[in-house]
């Protein structure tokens, strides 16, 4: 089957198939070369995919009969899922029948699944969620990790937090020699936990080693900046900053809505500004950075928002197609244990010189 196969599921997301198959036909509309394996209730997807002459002949549909809510735990999804539409999706990866696998549903299920099925990349504790963060920066994002795989990190997992974000950066965003910041409450050495203080200490010391720069502490307002390009932080902070940025770019966009609408002369303004105010909003819209890129796995493994609707989807298959056309999980895997072996050798011989 040539071009990059994709293996969705299409029972997750609130809003149901529909906004996935949506998705997948506007993906498919734009690459020619996507092919996906779509899996869920194959009654119901056999009549959805039948109505989008993008997909004729492009979609390989593998009945699934269950589905993994949003509130169901992960332990109770391993013990009881293997029936479901996510188990489907993703050993589809497992087997090589798909390049990539996208999930719009429970994200605590979905990297259980993940770790169980594909597992982890040698020398990796912890995997990591990487999402996208509009900037200034000349690539248009910057990338933030964790963003929610493990609300708790030690100094060595925000040290593979570091690599495994500089290995996205070159691949998602080709940057040659990424700059990394952690995250922390004031840029200033004393301020932070101990844990973040042997980290900054952990990357300062592996960054030469590891071709990426290191530029210290870096503060919230430094998440859209262009100062850095990868952020480093625990998978709580990481979420809670990802779901504000989330609530205050919808906030913006309503209420530049209701300002335009507010009167007559207002609607008239925005007429004259709409072209400015289209592109801001486009700039705004977090459909168009959707997907969460699993880091650490044997797999790529994209999760999309749970609410995402078919612009969404489509963002986060053209995100996945992405990385599987740079043969990202075999090169992440490569750099992690070059990396690996680079920093050991750099603070073997810090060691050696004291």
């Amino acid at each position: 089957m040539p071009g990059t196969v994709v293996s969705v599921d299409a029972m997750g997301g609130d809003l149901g198939p529909q906004a996935v198959i949506a998705g997948l036909a506007m993906a498919a509309k734009k690459n020619a070369q996507l092919r996906f394996i779509v899996h869920g209730d194959q009654a119901e997807l056999d009549k959805l995919v039948a109505r989008r002459r993008e997909l004729s002949g492009r979609c390989e549909i593998r009945h699934a009969s269950g589905i993994v809510r949003m509130e169901d735990k992960p332990s109770h999804v391993l013990r009881n899922g293997k029936d479901t539409s996510m188990w489907s999706t993703i050993e589809a990866v497992r087997d090589g029948d798909a390049n990539v696998a996208v999930s719009c549903g429970n994200t605590g299920a979905l990297m259980a699944i993940s770790m169980v099925r594909l597992r982890k990349i040698e020398g990796v504790n912890r995997p990591a969620i990487a999402c996208l963060w509009p900037s200034r920066a000349p690539q248009g994002f910057n990338v933030m990790l964790d963003c929610g795989a493990d609300v708790r990190a030690e100094a060595q997992d925000l040290l593979q937090y570091a690599l495994m974000g500089a290995s996205y950066a070159r691949n998602g965003l080709d940057l040659k020699r990424p700059r990394v910041g952690l995250l922390n409450v004031g840029t200033e050495e004393h301020k932070g936990r101990s844990e973040l203080k042997v980290a900054s200490d952990l990357i300062a010391r592996v960054a030469p080693a590891a071709d990426f720069e290191y530029v210290g502490f870096v503060e919230g307002s430094d998440l859209p900046s262009d100062g850095v390009d990868v952020v480093v932080t625990d998978g709580f902070t990481g979420n809670v900053a990802l779901k504000t940025g989330e609530g205050t770019a919808r906030m913006i966009r309503d209420l530049l809505r209701e300002a335009f609408a507010y009167s007559p002369l207002s609607r008239f303004a925005s007429l004259l500004a709409f072209t400015s105010l289209r592109r801001l909003s486009k700039r705004i819209d977090t459909r168009r950075v959707n997907g969460g890129v699993f880091l650490g796995l044997n797999g790529t493994v994209v999760k999309s928002h749970g609410s995402a609707d078919p612009t969404g989807v489509a963002a986060a298959i053209k995100l996945a197609a992405r990385l599987s056309a740079a043969g990202f999980s075999q090169r992440l895997a490569s750099r992690i244990a070059d990396a690996e072996a680079a920093a050991v050798a750099a603070l073997q011989a810090q060691e050696a010189g004291k």
